[in-house]
């Protein structure tokens, strides 16, 4: 008999640690950065997001006008 089971993770990222560090230590006044600097890590998110977005659209866009879209 076969037991299947399945796991699920979820943690938190390199730049997400990152973020929490960074708040703590404005909060904490021990760094004296603009927030614009202490939330860089959540700019460097969605930039990623955003290029692969774009990338996404750029790759439609050809299928579509190449004619390889589906009826």
């Amino acid at each position: 008999m076969s037991k299947s089971t399945k796991t699920t993770t979820t943690g938190v990222s390199l730049l997400g640690v990152l973020q929490i560090i960074f708040i703590v230590l404005k909060l904490c006044g021990l760094i004296d950065w603009s927030w614009w600097m202490v939330f860089i890590p959540v700019w460097i998110d969605l930039g990623i997001i955003a290029v692969f977005l774009l990338v996404y659209f750029i790759i439609v866009a050809i299928a579509y006008f190449c004619g390889t879209h589906p009826q």
